[in-house]
């Protein structure tokens, strides 16, 4: 969080957000206390309940999003209004509307014509002294003789105006810079364009196929274009493809700036007066606001990319672990061949190796061999295709090794976005030296299906192809927004002291990639930890640092049976007396009789135990839950990968087939679906549900299985249209 403002501020802060967001102002003002005393999100929305009214992790968050906005707004204010008082221009009413000003684009629009600026046609006219003439002209009190025979005596030809002509001209590119400048039509001109402008594209060469065929003569009105089209045609523009422009209604504005502009009919002026404000919405205000509109388009249109982005990481982060299994990771190839490893189900590797089934070598039969043997010596259960190049072809081979040879094995494809980018990392080298990048992909593969958490947070977020364009959008901002999703999904999750990477313990609440680094190290040096406790023997893990992460520390064989669950220990005291309500103790959630325990526990009132412990309501909710299923994962209660033993080619499917599927991406537009063919099926947003759906997310997430109707196949294109209206 930023500075803290002064009091009056920080109230007015507080009733602004709890307005905006719908919340109580209490709730607004519990977190934003907690969040400037160093809490983090997630710590904030478990463990503080009772401070913030229950709001969940995505609501704290735009609280302080909305507290950072306000108060670097308030900053900003205090430096235009210093900047402006510099220049000995600041007025009382100045002053008030920077103060009242409530967004940034306001303010900068007040701080515009004190702003330096470059060289301009009014810099000049005012430098050649005719800004007398320009506030006369403004004045509108002259009604006799011509424009010219007033402008005569600003002729100086030593300032280079020969004529009166030329003063008149330099009088309007003054006037022309204030309309353009002027706060109140800048803001009418930006509303105008957006409600009634229309954004139009085409194509320098309509004859050449690229991605962004349908925008070669398109247009659309600006207040419609959905975000996904805004980023689609800023691309198409980047790649000197498209030609973009905003036609906004030039002349309703010329009008409206006309009746703002010429207060008094029989002015001399008033010709003069019109042509001035032609020119100063075709030159500078038209242009000016075409370019603020398409930025707050894509502003607009990136937090959206980002927002699908961080739903569909998430989704993805928190696919059900494969438990219990050894894996055969495939990382599929053509010419460098499929590179394999076999991982134990502790994730171990016991075996690597390299196959070349396709082209050019086609061993296949070798390949084959390979498979069997590995499969065989090391109890091999599932095999974890990539889904990069080559693998439908490897799924094909691999498939009709398990039919012939009747294997006791299944097969399912892994998404390995991000594989060859681990491979390549720091973090890859150190924990494989000993294999080249190719070999570590396919141990990234393998493990990505015993546990997807684990492995998947060992790469940089925005590496992992579960989104819409995110290469278009703030590198910062995604980052900022990934990272706060893969640190809400580990701590959900919770981790385990005693195997955790530092890559996963790096996420865990107020902990440090320095500080991960220290724990395994100690964990190296000392052996396990057997108690939440040992944490604040870690150098630079304080107090702080502790009551952060505490409660998303898991210890399965720990001395105390709740520090395999979620109370924090600053609740332990609160946990034991309510289990001396059912007549248990910590130990006894280890032991047979913990579904009697859990019966009983179900049936307590939780506001009656907060009553009389004099705890808060929600702590003891979540403690009662907690202690209900020691050691839970959330993630197994969600639906397994769907594995497979057989393979389905796009020349197989036919319209009217119902398949079943994972949804591998999201997007706003639809769910992609891979259903075991060489590319993934796409369900229009139109075709996801039997009812009206307003976007993908709320009827499908990355990971889902589903059942899909092929609607057509388009084989020289290689796309296939499916369906998920009743399937169900």
């Amino acid at each position: 969080m930023e500075t803290k403002n002064t009091a009056p501020q920080a109230e007015q802060h507080v009733k602004m957000i709890a307005a905006e967001l719908g919340f109580r102002e209490s709730q607004v003002l519990g977190t934003v206390r907690l969040l400037d005393d160093g809490n983090t999100v997630p710590f904030i929305a478990r463990y503080r309940k009772e401070a913030t009214g229950e709001l969940d992790e995505n609501m704290i968050r735009e609280v302080e999003e909305r507290v950072r906005y306000l108060r670097n707004l308030e900053a900003r204010k205090e430096e235009v209004i210093r900047l402006i008082e510099e220049q000995g221009k600041l007025t009382g009413e100045l002053r008030e509307a920077i103060v009242k000003s409530q967004k940034l684009q306001e303010l900068e629009d007040l701080y515009r014509p004190y702003r330096q600026k470059r060289r301009t046609r009014a810099t000049v006219a005012r430098e050649r002294g005719l800004e007398p003439l320009a506030l006369r002209i403004m004045g509108q009190q002259d009604i006799e003789g011509t424009p010219e025979e007033v402008a005569a005596c600003f002729v100086n030809p030593e300032m280079e105006v020969h004529t009166a002509r030329d003063a008149v001209n330099g009088a309007m590119d003054i006037i022309a810079e204030n309309i353009s400048d002027d706060a109140d039509i800048r803001k009418l001109a930006r509303r105008l364009t957006f409600n009634e402008g229309i954004m139009l594209t085409q194509a320098a060469d309509k004859e050449k196929r690229t991605p962004y065929e349908m925008y070669y003569d398109y247009y659309e009105p600006l207040r419609k274009i959905p975000p996904h089209r805004v980023l689609a045609v800023n691309r198409g523009e980047k790649d000197e493809i498209l030609s973009v422009k905003v036609e906004a209604p030039a002349e309703k504005l010329v009008s409206l700036i006309c009746r703002r502009l010429i207060l008094n009919e029989k002015t001399i002026w008033r010709t003069v007066l019109e042509e001035t404000a032609q020119d100063a919405y075709k030159r500078l205000l038209g242009p000016s606001i075409e370019r603020e509109v398409r930025n707050e388009l894509t502003v607009k249109a990136e937090e959206q990319a980002i927002k699908i982005f961080s739903a569909n990481l998430r989704s993805l982060l928190l696919q059900p672990p494969v438990r219990g299994q050894t894996v055969l990771g495939i990382d599929p190839g053509f010419r460098t061949g499929c590179k394999l490893a076999v991982v134990d189900e502790t994730g171990k590797v016991l075996e690597v190796g390299v196959m070349y089934p396709h082209q050019p070598q086609n061993k296949t039969a070798d390949a084959r061999e390979i498979m069997q043997r590995m499969i065989r010596e090391n109890a091999v259960g599932l095999i974890a295709i990539g889904n990069g190049t080559a693998s439908r072809e490897t799924e094909t081979v691999v498939a009709g090794m398990l039919r012939e040879d009747g294997l006791n094995a299944s097969y399912t494809i892994v998404s390995e976005a991000g594989a060859s980018v681990y491979s390549a990392s720091k973090i890859a080298g150190e924990e494989f030296p000993q294999y080249d990048l190719s070999l570590r992909s396919a141990v990234s593969i393998a493990r990505r299906l015993q546990d997807p958490l684990a492995e998947l947070v060992k790469i940089d977020p925005k590496s992992i192809g579960v989104g819409q364009y995110q290469h278009d959008v703030s590198p910062k901002r995604l980052e900022e927004s990934l990272g706060g999703v893969v640190e809400s999904s580990v701590n959900a999750v919770g981790v385990d002291l005693n195997t955790a990477s530092p890559s996963l313990l790096k996420y865990v609440a107020g902990i440090k990639p320095a500080v991960a680094k220290s724990i395994v190290s100690f964990r190296e040096k000392h052996g396990r930890f057997s108690s939440r406790k040992q944490l604040l023997e870690i150098p630079r893990l304080g107090g702080q640092t502790f009551v952060q992460c505490a409660g998303f520390i898991r210890l399965p064989d720990g001395d105390n049976p709740l520090e395999n669950t979620p109370v924090h220990p600053e609740s332990y005291d609160i946990a034991e007396k309510i289990l001396q309500r059912v007549g248990a103790a910590p130990i006894d959630l280890c032991t047979a009789g913990l579904n009697d325990i859990r019966h009983k526990l179900a049936s307590l009132d939780a506001e009656t135990v907060a009553a009389e412990l004099g705890a808060g309501v929600p702590t003891v909710r979540d403690i009662i839950e907690a202690l209900q299923r020691p050691g839970r994962d959330p993630r197994d209660e969600m639906p397994k990968p769907v594995f497979r033993t057989d393979v389905t080619s796009m020349e197989n499917l036919k319209p009217g087939m119902v398949l079943e599927g994972i949804v591998r991406n999201v997007v706003d537009f639809g769910a992609f679906v891979d259903i075991g063919v060489k590319h993934d099926g796409l369900v229009h947003i139109s075709e996801l549900a039997d009812k009206f759906v307003k976007h993908p997310m709320e009827v499908v997430s990355v990971g889902d299985n589903v059942k899909v109707r092929v609607l057509s196949v388009d084989t020289a294109r290689e796309r296939v249209s499916l369906s998920m209206k009743g399937t169900r």
